[in-house]
């Protein structure tokens, strides 16, 4: 991998923390705010919406700007997004930076993994979205716990600021080591990548990621409280669990990356059914502590084991739309992310307890898993040609999926050079 997508995959560490470190301060946000938990868990919520109107738009409104220069203003706005709200007097106030913060995330993510991509061979990709991806995965093992940390001993303002230093760290390697990308021949064009959205095949991708990491962080939004009440642990305990969930996620994304390049739906099943019985298997035994501290762990290592795959489909059927493909993806994710926070603080307003998000996000993996039939079906036994005139003309992103390789990134483009110029229009 070159340094540029390590760095990029260090500066999505500083996103991660921000994105995810609420899991652990709801409590003392609630608190502080004088609203309830699942009000405070709606600050997850607007994060994720954020990235889902983010990816698609600003991936669109940067199309033809230089990559490094749209990377740079982007973290410069995420660090100030942190920055706002670390200062934030209300809850409404918290609650809009948290928006902005993730419109300036999202950028980063459709322009960033698509500058990741331009610079490796197509039979990399699903591993330099590994590396980015496992930014992430290292922001649940150092930073969230950081940030609970910081929250217990110094107030929750303390990790914002702390997300916000990290940020400007973020932002002198993003200056100093992204490479500059040649701008393309042919200036792309979105109302062509929009075609991609004619084909069933990306819109059943984009309901698998939302269920396969909707399902999970509808479960981990709520860990905190369901550690203290449910399982009894002292609240010193939550960052030491945080960081196993992080350990089992760095861990799972090294794995999937690697094997999703060969066998991206066995990936696919297997990473959803284990996270399907593990949330089970925590809504049954939530209140013994060992299992709770040892489910977030796999649950962390299922989670962050898929994602490479789900993130590599989505190259594959959306292959001729290199601008929209990865901000479709980003998109979905946090869909996921949107829809899993709001489904567990429902179920807890409905008076069904702490433990009721690992059900409701349980029957989520469960619903994923028929999905990922419904991909395979669809790659498998679907021939896709529209008639036009009397001639048969085959769908470009719907030829692609066809064609797609159960090898996971494969047809963003047919060589390096194309990739790279592809870069002007990132996926994330």
């Amino acid at each position: 991998m070159p340094i540029a997508v390590h760095t990029l995959g260090l500066a999505v560490f500083a996103l991660g923390t921000s994105e995810f470190m609420l899991s652990g301060l709801l409590p003392e946000i609630a608190r502080d705010m004088d609203v309830s938990i699942p009000s405070a868990g709606l600050l997850i919520s607007a994060f994720a919406i954020g990235m889902v109107i983010g990816a698609p738009v600003l991936a669109a409104a940067t199309l033809r700007l230089p990559r490094r220069t749209t990377l740079v203003s982007l973290i410069t706005v995420f660090g100030l997004g942190q920055v706002a709200g670390a200062l934030a007097p209300t809850y409404e106030i918290l609650f809009a930076s948290r928006v902005v913060s993730a419109l300036a995330c999202a950028g980063f993510w459709a322009v960033g993994a698509g500058v990741a991509i331009a610079m490796v061979d197509k039979g990399a990709r699903a591993r330099a979205m590994a590396v980015m991806i496992g930014g992430l995965s290292i922001a649940n093992v150092l930073g969230v716990p950081a940030g609970a940390f910081l929250g217990e001993h110094f107030g929750w303002r303390s990790a914002f600021w702390a997300v916000g230093a990290a940020s400007a760290i973020a932002l002198v390697g993003v200056a100093t080591l992204i490479p500059r990308i040649p701008v393309p021949e042919q200036k792309p064009q979105l109302r062509r990548e929009l075609v991609i959205y004619r084909d069933p095949q990306v819109w059943v991708q984009i309901v698998l990621i939302t269920l396969a990491g909707g399902g999970v962080f509808c479960a981990f939004s709520y860990l905190a409280p369901l550690l203290t009440d449910v399982s009894g642990l002292a609240s010193g305990w939550v960052p030491t669990v945080l960081a196993l969930f992080g350990i089992g996620a760095l861990v799972g994304t090294m794995i999937g990356g690697r094997v999703a390049d060969a066998h991206l739906f066995g990936v696919l099943f297997s990473g959803i059914v284990a996270s399907s019985v593990f949330l089970i298997v925590l809504g049954l035994f939530a209140s013994v502590a060992a299992v709770a501290v040892a489910v977030a762990f796999l649950v962390g290592f299922s989670a962050f084991y898929t994602a490479p795959a789900l993130n590599a489909r989505m190259f594959n059927v959306a292959g001729a739309a290199p601008t929209l493909a990865g901000a479709t993806a980003t998109a979905a994710f946090n869909l996921g992310n949107t829809s899993g926070p709001w489904l567990g603080g429902l179920v807890i307003d409905a008076g069904f307890g702490y433990t009721s998000p690992a059900w409701a996000g349980a029957g989520m993996t469960v619903l994923g898993l028929a999905a990922v039939v419904l991909a395979l079906r669809l790659q498998k036994g679907r021939s896709v040609t529209v008639a036009t005139g009397g001639s048969a003309v085959t769908s470009s992103a719907a030829s692609s999926a066809v064609a797609g390789e159960r090898s996971a990134p494969s047809a963003v483009a047919t060589d390096r050079s194309r990739s790279a110029s592809s870069a002007a229009a990132p996926p994330a």
